[in-house]
């Protein structure tokens, strides 16, 4: 019996320790590889205390298991809730100590769960080279591990998917209530391997043994079977070819195609250029010979000098060109004859003449005649709406009713310039799923006479039926077609009507500095639209009065079944320019050009209309006389009744002393 306690001894032991000692001592130290490592920690408020206390125990544990260095794995960790913290950038820390020492610092923010904003930090943020991670260039891999217990209060398909297009390998993570659905929606493929979903936070350490699995992989280069013509270089479970210099990678991402090096346009040769595998060399025409710097040429009737051209890199990898003098047989000049019908320029070659067109022109099917090139195809015009050629040159246009810009390439927009708009959209049942089809075309025609930029104007999204969900905060997208997309991208929620719930989310949540929205120290407006079709379920009093107060400038519209007095009620005054109604949803587009004149308020002003200074001299006597006139016409008629009814009364007076 004695021996058999002491035989399980070591594995009680085992078993007391804390288990981040014991994720330490399941195998030996993870050696992947340069690698670029960061933690996306969920700590919102349905985290309980001592379940984030097991969370920051688990990264512990994996942090002693891994090769952390500058020249190994880099580690960042990001919490987030409603917001999104950086603990440490991937450049902060390059010991472990340090790392635990934050991490045991760390502070759970305990509020919501906008997974889809951790995303978008990490994407933008985290793995930025500003925040330590290495350059695409370098093919160090970039890995998220996002650990979450719930189900995200905004979308996470879509940003999850862009971070994966960058490079981005996803394991998602969930715990106890984590919803299955968005775990597989934010995961890297193949799933089976990059989503894990534990039943609580006591039994993480058991994701944290398989993820360090993952990442020591064996040198596949190593193991031979790679296919690499020239060089093989491995990667964290994976490996890619790489070619010697003067070569380039085929399609095939296996062998190796030779470089014309002619073709990069910095040979200096001043005759002809020939490229050859790995190298090139300069040629004079007929007549000429090569200088001694083996590229100019002369004029002496000689044999022709040739300068071969050899590629090495030094220890720097610092393109070296060595030239070496040969000798090759006078070419025949086949111009010197005529010009062979060519249109433009004739050029000698080996094999004959050949018809070459000046610039801005192409050779056509013949081989002789040339024709003015269309720059519209042939450049990046950056024209926003449409370019035309004209000879030589291009130009850009607009549409009609809007003027080109003074850099002679983009169209004119609201000229409002900078706002801040966050879209309050009904996605309650009683608007059904065609009609939900034409608010969304609705809202992109809002947006297409908006100046949409990170500097004019950002635009956000949220949808509301019996919840609220924030389908883009408003730093998400730069231009007026990543917002079309998206929109057209929103599913349609159907259920209830919580007007009173989507404003509150947009007080407390869509106008912060976390989703995008600018500090209120520069002065950027701010602007609420609300769009709705029935009435509210619940109360909208409280929070669209707290709207504005807070300095939204608010609009409301209404289709169909919407109530006057709560669009006015949510709407700023005067509410002629802040209401909006259409008796139908395929109505509505009317109510653009409201809008238009609201929002963008110069865009309804005539050309002929002049403005005029109201402190000036003129305008205050214009105000006043308008003014008196009124109240004259308004005050005339009651008082002369009242004129009448006093003679009146004392004729009757009068009649009866």
């Amino acid at each position: 019996m004695r021996g058999l306690l002491y035989s399980l001894l070591p594995l009680l032991l085992l078993l007391l320790q804390p288990w981040e000692t014991q994720l330490q001592l399941a195998g030996p130290r993870c050696s992947s590889g340069p690698l670029d490592l960061v933690f996306v920690i969920d700590s919102s408020r349905s985290v309980r205390p001592f379940e984030f206390e097991t969370m920051r125990q688990f990264l512990v544990g994996l942090l002693r298991s891994l090769d952390v260095g500058p020249n190994a794995t880099r580690v960042g960790v990001i919490q987030y809730s409603s917001q999104v913290q950086s603990v440490f950038p991937l450049r902060a820390f390059s010991r472990r100590e340090d790392m635990e020492r934050a991490i045991r610092a760390l502070v759970p923010l305990a509020q919501g769960t906008m997974t889809g904003l951790a995303i978008q930090y990490a994407m933008n943020v985290a793995f930025s080279v500003a925040e330590g991670a290495r350059p695409p260039e370098a093919h160090v891999p970039r890995v998220a591990v996002i650990v979450t217990d719930g189900r995200p209060q905004d979308r996470v398909a879509e940003v999850a998917a862009q971070a994966r297009a960058r490079g981005i390998e996803i394991y998602a993570v969930g715990v106890q209530r984590a919803d299955v659905g968005s775990l597989r929606a934010m995961a890297s493929p193949p799933l089976n391997e990059h989503v894990f979903l534990v039943e609580s936070f006591d039994v993480i350490q058991e994701f944290g043994r398989q993820f360090q699995g993952r990442l020591c992989r064996k040198d596949l280069c190593a193991q031979g079977g790679h296919g690499c013509q020239h060089q093989c270089v491995s990667a964290r479970g994976t490996f890619h070819c790489a070619c010697n210099p003067g070569y380039q990678l085929a399609a095939d991402n296996k062998s190796c195609m030779a470089l014309d090096l002619c073709t990069e346009g910095d040979h200096g040769c001043e005759h002809q250029c020939v490229s050859v595998p790995g190298s090139y060399f300069c040629r004079g025409q007929a007549g000429f010979v090569l200088q001694q710097e083996q590229r100019s040429c002369r004029d002496e009737p000689a044999p022709q000098l040739v300068s071969y051209a050899e590629v090495s890199d030094d220890s720097n990898q610092n393109r070296r060109m060595s030239f070496f003098a040969s000798s090759f047989p006078p070419a025949i000049d086949h111009c010197s004859f005529g010009n062979h019908s060519c249109q433009h320029d004739c050029v000698s070659i080996y094999g004959g003449p050949q018809c070459r067109c000046r610039e801005g022109y192409d050779l056509l099917p013949d081989g002789r005649s040339c024709q003015a090139r269309d720059l519209c195809n042939g450049v990046d015009h950056g024209c926003e709406f449409q370019c035309v050629s004209e000879g030589f040159s291009y130009r850009c246009v607009c549409p009609e009713g809007r003027q080109l810009q003074a850099d002679g390439k983009s169209c004119s927009r609201c000229r409002e310039g900078h706002v801040d708009l966050v879209l309050l959209v009904d996605g309650s049942k009683s608007v059904r799923p065609q009609n939900f089809e034409l608010v969304k075309r609705f809202v992109n025609q809002i947006v297409d006479f908006l100046d949409v930029s990170p500097e004019g104007t950002r635009v956000g999204l949220v949808q509301f039926s019996s919840r609220v969900r924030t389908e883009f905060p408003l730093g998400r997208y730069g231009t007026a077609a990543e917002v079309k997309q998206a929109v057209l991208a929103v599913e349609y929620m159907e259920r209830g009507t919580m007007t009173g719930l989507a404003l509150r989310h947009m007080v407390e949540h869509s106008f912060s500095e976390a989703q995008g929205a600018r500090p209120r120290a520069l002065n950027v407006p701010r602007v609420g639209l609300v769009f709705t079709d029935g009435r509210s379920q619940d109360n909208i009093s409280v929070w669209a009065a707290r709207a504005k107060e807070e300095g939204i400038v608010m609009y409301a519209v209404g289709v169909g079944k919407a109530v006057e007095e709560e669009l006015r009620e949510i709407a700023s005054e005067p509410a002629e320019l802040h209401v909006s109604y259409s008796p139908d949803f395929s109505t509505m587009t009317h109510l653009l050009e409201n809008l238009k004149g609201s929002i963008c308020p110069e865009e309804g002003i005539g050309a002929g209309t002049e403005l005029r200074s109201p402190c000036e001299c003129e305008s205050l006597v214009e105000f006043q006389g308008r003014t008196l006139g009124a109240l004259e016409s308004f005050l005339n008629l009651p008082l002369a009744q009242l004129t009448a009814r006093l003679e009146d009364l004392e004729n009757q007076l009068a009649t009866q002393k």
